[in-house]
């Protein structure tokens, strides 16, 4: 006994010393809380949570108030007697205050309530839950991103009725979109990884102020996860392990990410694997989307093979791997250095829309895929403050390089020639952005822009009996160079808490150079040389208004452009069965001029309605149309005869919608949500106004969540009209394969509907498990415009476990 009791004495000693320890950790997450204020009601005690979320509370009584404070969480309260034996605290985010930081509109942080446009913001946690594939799937959570895709390993945004080189796409403030981003469907958002976003912030319409040529339509702007200092001389050591399967496409994901952070350095490594099978779509719907049988090649000869299970789309499957390495050094408080490093590489992707593609009832192509999609970036930012400069109080210089690498392998079916087009592009750029607070109310953002863009580009035919190859048109002409010099400015006038106006100009310059000697071998172009020298001046003017806590209004107007790059006036491909586009150096910039008007009603946070109105005018629209090459209308291309196209400032067009969302909490845990988007317009085709292609049926959403400290689960529909034959654009018509046909066998857009439901359960503090089924009632269907039908039903399956 005597020895047992000091032994006792002790242990309680222990459990008294352990309980003066709290950690503090969000309540959906799990993960520790760094900087959370900890004090009494007078203040005279006052401790902050370490990187572990830690702190010592020894010194408050058992009986007294402490108060839990910290800037993206709401304010908590409890005693050290209310703690029992958990010594463990939950802070509820503060989701209102998260969403109203914003970094797109100007580079730097602002409040999103200032913004005259409207941005649409998801968070890490948001994507954790949602669980998507892809960063395209990232997207099309957002409710306001139309997604379309012509293979599994795609998906290309439609934002407003603009779509692939009309949008943007800026990974870490770098500009992703390059010189031969094409009009037709774009999959490079693919490339960004899911598991490596921190934030997504989408700009609704035009954002060329800030970010130049092609952000007609919108910008989604995509925030990679940062490296985290310990800002002691204590590690800090935060490691990830995730695992995911999907049923409808036998997807296999894994995935981890460490971050080894000290005082002045933090090093942070990711690395994603994902492999598809090939894809299956749902048992009820058009019988048109089903694959009822596919080419084998064996030995080189190719044979048609009845598929015995149709709804099974053959071939579809691919892998991707997704690295990232980035290193942060902050040497004082007031500069920071942060180098990333990001690759990305798939393996061959079936390009399937051009693989269901019948000639004379037989199927065209034997193969047709993309050869490995490579990505890399390089990219090093300084961010200074200054409290003594006339020129900036904040400045962040960036330079980057960038390395694309794409290929197009097809052949026909019984064809021993194989058509091969590959390309590799050198980016590089530098940005400079300055910030300056002139007085309380007036902020001055402006800046400078340099990028230059080399394209390579070769085409070979390869005879599959004896492999050799002869070289034959490529798709770009080899050599060519796209560079862009732009200047800045943009003003922010805030006289009260109630209203802020913005404004904002820029100028731009473009010279595109193009040598087509190489390809004249083969097309007799009536020159030799191109170059397309472009500028433009282009502005925005809004205003944020709030008379009172229930009401906002936002009111903004602005002009875009679209330069021609290489793509337009430097590109050979066959652009659908039938047709080829050649060169055109004689382009002008496209505009659009437009306006856009929001009103938000917050009843206290317990109904929230957000409406939004759009209008937009595409002036000297790029855009294909018939062509003629040295007086000739046809040429042969790849052993085909074809009508020669081309790029042209042939059109104009008018595009308008309402965007509808409401929020309402109806319980502290419960909330309905949705989302419902209208969309229409027209572009002149020889002097008639046709439906344009990229305009997406209305569409949206409405989803019922719940929510706990440890439970989550959200029961949504995803929903889509139809779009009648009479409304398709006359592109479309032309590639009636992707569609269902209509009582009178004309190609039409059904309309449709998905049942699904998710949740998402925490293990203990460091294990997540989130489960969804999608697409419940095993609906067949296609978004507009895609050649893939989407995933029947889909039982996802993600296990993250955290260290």
């Amino acid at each position: 006994m005597k020895f047992y009791l000091p032994f006792f004495l002790f242990f309680l000693a222990f459990l008294n010393i352990q309980a003066q320890n709290i950690k503090v950790l969000n309540s959906v997450t799990k993960e520790p809380i760094i900087g959370v204020a900890i004090y009494n009601i007078d203040k005279s005690k006052s401790i902050i949570t370490n990187f572990r979320g830690e702190a010592d509370i020894s010194e408050f009584s058992n009986t007294e108030d402490i108060y839990l404070k910290h800037l993206s969480h709401l304010l908590k309260t409890i005693t050290k007697q209310s703690l029992g034996s958990t010594n463990t605290v939950f802070l509820e985010a503060n989701t209102q205050g998260l969403e109203e930081i914003v970094i797109s509109a100007s580079k730097f942080i602002q409040n999103k309530k200032d913004i005259p446009q409207k941005i649409v913001s998801v968070n890490a946690q948001n994507i954790q839950f949602t669980n998507p594939q892809t960063s395209a799937d990232v997207l099309e959570t957002t409710g306001q991103v139309y997604i379309q895709k012509s293979q599994l390993g795609g998906g290309s945004p439609m934002i407003r009725g603009f779509s692939t080189n009309r949008l943007l796409i800026t990974v870490d403030g770098i500009r992703m979109n390059n010189a031969i981003f094409r009009g037709g469907n774009l999959q490079n958002v693919i490339s960004i990884d899911p598991f490596s976003i921190e934030n997504t912030e989408v700009t609704l319409g035009a954002g060329s102020v800030i970010y130049g040529s092609d952000a007609v339509g919108g910008v989604m702007s995509f925030y990679t996860q940062k490296p985290k200092l310990s800002y002691t001389d204590s590690l800090l050591f935060k490691a990830n392990i995730i695992l995911r399967y999907a049923s409808a496409n036998n997807e296999n994901t894994g995935h981890f990410n460490i971050n080894l952070g000290y005082k002045k350095w933090a090093f942070l490594t990711s690395a994603s694997y994902t492999d598809f099978d090939d894809l299956r779509m749902g048992a009820h719907g058009p019988s048109d989307y089903l694959r009822p049988e596919f080419v084998l090649t064996t030995n080189n000869t190719d044979q048609v093979i009845a598929n015995t299970n149709p709804k099974e789309q053959k071939y579809t499957g691919y892998n991707q791997l997704n690295l990232m390495q980035k290193v942060r050094y902050q040497p004082y408080k007031n500069i920071s250095f942060d180098l990333g490093l990001y690759y990305t590489t798939t393996s061959d992707i079936p390009r399937y829309d051009r693989l269901i593609r019948y000639r004379d009832n037989t199927l065209r192509s034997a193969e047709w895929y993309y050869g490995p999609q490579n990505w890399f970036m390089s990219n090093l930012n300084i961010t200074k403050l200054s409290s003594s400069s006339n020129l900036y109080d904040k400045i962040i210089a960036s330079v980057a390089y960038q390395n694309f690498e794409e290929s197009r392998i097809d052949r026909n079916y019984q064809s021993l020639t194989r058509n091969i087009r590959e390309e590799r592009l050198n980016a590089y750029s530098l940005n400079i952005d300055f910030e300056k607070t002139f007085s309380p109310k007036t902020q001055f953002f402006y800046g400078v822009e340099y990028i230059y863009n080399q394209v390579n580009s070769k085409g070979l035919e390869e005879n599959i009996n004896t492999t050799t190859t002869t070289p034959t048109v490529s798709r770009y002409p080899d050599g060519a160079s796209w560079q862009s010099a732009a200047v800045y400015s943009s003003i922010k006038y805030k006289p009260n808490t109630k209203f802020v106006f913005q404004s904002g100009l820029r100028y731009n310059h473009i010279v595109s150079k193009a040598n087509f000697e190489a390809n004249n071998t083969y097309l007799n172009l009536p020159f030799n040389r191109a170059k397309n020298n472009a500028s433009a001046l282009t502005g925005t003017a809004g205003v944020s208004w709030s008379p009172n806590d229930i009401i906002q209004w936002k009111l903004n107007a602005s002009s875009a452009f679209r330069a021609p790059n290489i793509d337009d006036i430097g590109k050979v491909f066959d652009s659908e069965p039938g047709s080829v586009v050649v060169p055109n150096e004689n382009l002008k910039p496209e505009y659009a001029y437009g306006a856009d008007l929001g009103l938000k009603l917050d009843f206290n946070n317990k109904v929230v309605l957000d409406l939004n109105a759009y209008y937009t005018y595409l002036d000297n629209a790029l855009v294909r149309r018939d062509f003629s090459l040295n007086g000739q209308t046809t040429i042969m291309y790849d052993g085909q005869l074809s009508n020669v196209q081309a790029i042209q400032n042939a059109s104009k067009a008018w595009i308008y919608g309402f965007e509808a969302g409401l929020l309402v909490n109806l319980t502290k845990n419960l909330n309905l949500n949705t989302q419902y988007n209208i969309i229409g317009g027209t572009e002149e085709d020889n002097a008639i106004e046709v439906p344009i292609r990229h305009v997406s049926p209305n569409f949206g959403n409405a989803h019922l969540i719940y929510t706990n400290n440890n439970f989550k689960v959200d029961a949504f529909v995803n929903f889509n009209d139809e779009i009648a034959f009479a409304d398709l654009a006359p592109s479309e018509v032309e590639k009636d394969y992707i569609y269902a046909a209509d009582a009178n066998g004309n190609p039409y857009s059904p309309s449709w509907y998905t049942l699904n439901l998710r949740t998402q359960y925490h293990i203990g503090q460091s294990t997540l498990l989130t489960a969804s089924l999608e697409n419940i009632t095993d609906q067949r269907y296609k978004t507009y415009s895609s050649g893939i039908a989407a995933a029947g039903r889909n039982f996802i399956l993600s296990l993250k476990y955290s260290l």
